[in-house]
């Protein structure tokens, strides 16, 4: 039987740079082909081989509800008969920020956008605006799209400067971004006492979900948000990916209840709230939201921001998970998964330890979780990679790379759990 995927791939490859239009999709961490999506529903998707696959990625974490979910598709279709676009107001932008705001009390104010990338670029212009300061810092692992001045990685030592991890990102544009070790407090502390006056923000990922699954330490969070308060910088929280997604109030929720007090200064927001469409915003108190254009001198726009079809998809997917009882159960459900995953990994005798919170989990073929991103690299790639295909071959579909969460949605069924942890503990033998 001819395999679709290679066909479609090889004559993807011939129209589009790599056969993917964006680059963990072309499976190069892993080997193989890609599997490309024919439809999906709840759980699960189809291949053009029409292969299903558990699907534990979830458009990299915005299906929440699962795909196709029922008010969600009544609320796309009945705005999609409205209008695609207007570029102008609509209603439905002002209810979707303001169920955003209820959910998220350090914001007053928040902008809509299309991406995620846009977002933290956004936010990052408006910590500089706000602050009249260049510098900034970000943590090496996170991710906060690719704009140039945060694609970079560490310096040589503590406290330097970046340099740029991709081509066409001149030195000049990151000789202001700091790269530090994520959950290192010595390697902050000197970074604040060298640059700690010309710094406009700290940004981190609180969940880090794009070194697999890390999250920050309380230590090391107290601290952040302790040396930003002293220097006047701007605590600045990436939650594109946790957003929304651990919790109702997101992560910051979290460690509000384990900081008496805490809040970030910024948040930077994607995924869930577009609910699978293109939307992400960024928002935090009047007083610095207010410095954006039109009403203050900082500049950002864009043609589809607060689109009114993905308004309409964001808005209806807040509206549900806000239902009560649905992160205890969804919670609940990613637990399982994870504990699944522990036993038959154990079972096996393979190096295995995993975590969670809320719908987002992640995974390690090391004996204790990894800290940082240093960490994060001494995991098995080979191994892993034979573990990702057993698990494609055996109907389950994660991440098709060593450092990404995964995500569980509403639509996983216990017998979902229990077939995704069968088919591991199968592949566990073999590794």
């Amino acid at each position: 039987m001819t395999d679709r995927n290679q066909a479609l791939f090889d004559r993807a490859a011939q129209v589009i740079p790599g056969g993917v239009n964006s680059p963990v999709r072309a499976f190069r961490a892993v080997g193989g082909t890609p599997r490309f999506v024919q439809r999906a529903q709840g759980a699960y998707f189809w291949d053009a081989n029409g292969q299903r696959y558990i699907d534990y990625i979830g458009s990299w974490g915005p299906m929440i509800l699962g795909h196709g979910h029922p008010a969600v598709l009544e609320a796309v279709q009945k705005a999609a008969l409205d209008g695609f676009s207007f570029g102008a107001p609509t209603e439905r932008e002002i209810e979707l920020a303001e169920a955003i705001l209820k959910h998220v009390p350090s914001m007053e104010m928040v902008r809509l956008v299309s991406s995620g990338t846009e977002a933290g670029m956004s936010a990052l212009r408006l910590a500089r605006g706000a602050t009249g300061r260049s510098k900034f810092i970000k943590f090496e692992g996170c991710y906060h799209g690719h704009a140039d001045a945060l694609l970079v990685k560490a310096g040589s030592g503590l406290a330097t400067f970046g340099n740029p991890t991709s081509a066409g990102v001149p030195p000049e544009v990151v000789r202001d971004t700091l790269v530090l070790e994520y959950n290192n407090i010595a390697a902050l502390e000197e970074a604040f006492a060298l640059h700690g006056k010309e710094l406009a923000c700290v940004m981190i990922e609180p969940i880090a979900g794009n070194m697999n699954f890390v999250r920050a330490s309380v230590p090391f969070m107290t601290r952040c948000r302790e040396l930003c308060t002293e220097y006047g910088a701007l605590l600045v929280f990436d939650e594109v990916m946790s957003g929304f997604r651990v919790a109702l109030g997101s992560a910051q929720s979290v460690y509000a209840q384990l900081i008496p007090g805490f809040k970030p200064d910024m948040t930077v927001l994607g995924k869930v709230i577009g609910g699978g469409m293109p939307l992400a915003a960024f928002g935090g108190p009047r007083d610095i939201m207010s410095k954006l254009a039109p009403t203050g001198p900082v500049y950002q726009a864009g043609t589809l921001s607060g689109n009114p079809v993905a308004t309409a998809c964001g808005l209806a997917t807040l509206k549900e998970i806000a239902k009560p009882g649905f992160f205890d159960n969804l919670s609940a459900r990613t637990q399982s998964l994870v504990d699944g995953l522990k036993v038959a990994a154990a079972a096996a005798g393979v190096p295995f330890s995993a975590d969670c919170q809320g719908g987002m989990f992640g995974f390690f073929l090391l004996p204790e979780l990894a800290q940082n991103y240093a960490q994060v690299m001494t995991s098995d790639s080979p191994k892993f990679n034979k573990l990702f295909h057993g698990l494609l071959d055996g109907g389950v579909y994660i991440a098709p790379a060593l450092y990404e969460a995964g995500f569980v949605s509403a639509a996983h069924t216990e017998a979902d759990i229990a077939e995704t942890v069968r088919v591991a503990a199968e592949v566990f033998k073999t590794l």
